[in-house]
């Protein structure tokens, strides 16, 4: 009799001192929160261990030790959580008693897997918190006139507290046949690319090296090679809005169709803008202006502008829009190439 009631009295104890989740169908599971992520629940189980909980099926959460809660305005809370159909309760010792919506939770750590996130972001290796993105475009005609045109396009960014670094890529190729027999002729063809990296030395100033990189069909350009460093400013910067300022010089290797090689010292000038409208819509902008030192009056300007509506955490549908302009192209070429894109895409994040 008094094993069963030492039993009891054991498990009784650790249920008082165990977090607890209620589920919709009743079921009530004690334990240990381990994470939360808005759709799913990490729970540590007494009697199932680690379990992946639908956050759509947690009537309730209660924990008797201390957890992070991250809400949507940019807030963490450290404190015992209380969750319930009608709202979210956070007893901190720091900050008191915080209350919100239970739709306003972002996230909710265990201090151990909170301590290794902020860990890992602050000391990362080379190969995590990288975020990117693959994008494809098809158009296709087939009758009496046959048309192809095929567009992609690719980014990855790694972010930290101390640098950046970013990589893009767009390309579009189209060719067109005017009738049964008729040769295929292209009518567009050109690869963009880039190599971005930026360096905090302060809060709001940062030094930078770049590196672009082109082919252009229809502009004459064989390969364009266009090393570039600065300096710059975080004009603004904030969950929603970012402005980027750069001033700087670069260097223009351009190798031409006709065989002419040209070098050009450069300046730059540019920006670059990036905003969140909602949940779903982003917008990003670069614009930058390359004067040309080596011969007066020409100059080089590169734009770039992508609108993206996100469907899933993973799949959006994009509209993007990529603009070259050199003020001394070869005679008889446009000294304007512009690139329009639209189509699905597959984001991905490390």
């Amino acid at each position: 009799m008094t094993h069963k009631v030492v039993f009891f009295a054991a498990v009784l104890a650790s249920t008082l001192v165990a977090d607890q989740v209620t589920l919709k169908n009743g079921d009530r599971l004690t334990g240990a929160i381990k994470k939360m992520d808005g759709k799913s629940l990490t729970f540590h189980s007494n009697l199932a261990g680690d379990v992946s909980i639908d956050w759509a099926n947690v009537t309730e959460l209660t924990s008797k030790e201390k957890v992070y809660v991250g809400l949507k305005k940019g807030q963490v809370v450290q404190g015992l959580v209380t969750i319930t159909p009608s709202g979210v309760e956070v007893q901190s010792a720091e900050a008191g008693h915080v209350t919100s919506k239970r739709e306003d939770v972002d996230y909710i750590r265990a201090p151990d897997v909170y301590e290794a996130e902020v860990g890992r972001y602050e000391h990362p290796g080379l190969l995590d918190l990288w975020t990117g993105y693959g994008a494809l475009g098809l158009a296709l005609a087939r009758g009496n006139a046959n048309t192809f045109t095929l567009t992609s396009s690719a980014q990855a960014i790694r972010t930290t507290p101390r640098d950046k670094i970013e990589a893009d890529f767009t390309s579009i190729y189209s060719s067109s046949k005017a009738g049964p027999g008729a040769p295929s002729v292209t009518t567009a063809n050109a690869e963009r690319g880039g190599l971005l990296y930026d360096l905090n030395l302060r809060p709001k100033v940062f030094v930078f090296g770049a590196v672009d990189l082109e082919y252009d069909q229809f502009q004459g350009l064989d390969f364009r090679f266009a090393p570039a460093a600065g300096v710059g400013y975080h004009f603004i910067k904030n969950d929603k809005t970012t402005l980027d300022l750069r001033a700087g010089a670069s260097l223009d290797r351009e190798f031409l169709t006709d065989g002419t090689n040209r070098t050009f010292g450069e300046g730059l000038l540019g920006e670059q803008f990036d905003h969140k409208f909602g949940a779903r819509t982003t917008f990003s902008e670069t614009l930058v202006f390359f004067p040309n030192f080596s011969s007066g009056g020409d100059y080089r300007m590169n734009f770039d502008a992508a609108a993206v509506t996100a469907f899933r955490k993973w799949l959006s549908w994009q509209f993007a829009v990529s603009d070259r302009l050199l003020s001394n192209p070869l005679p008889g070429f446009k000294k304007n190439d512009i690139l329009f894109s639209t189509g699905l895409r597959m984001t991905f994040a490390k």
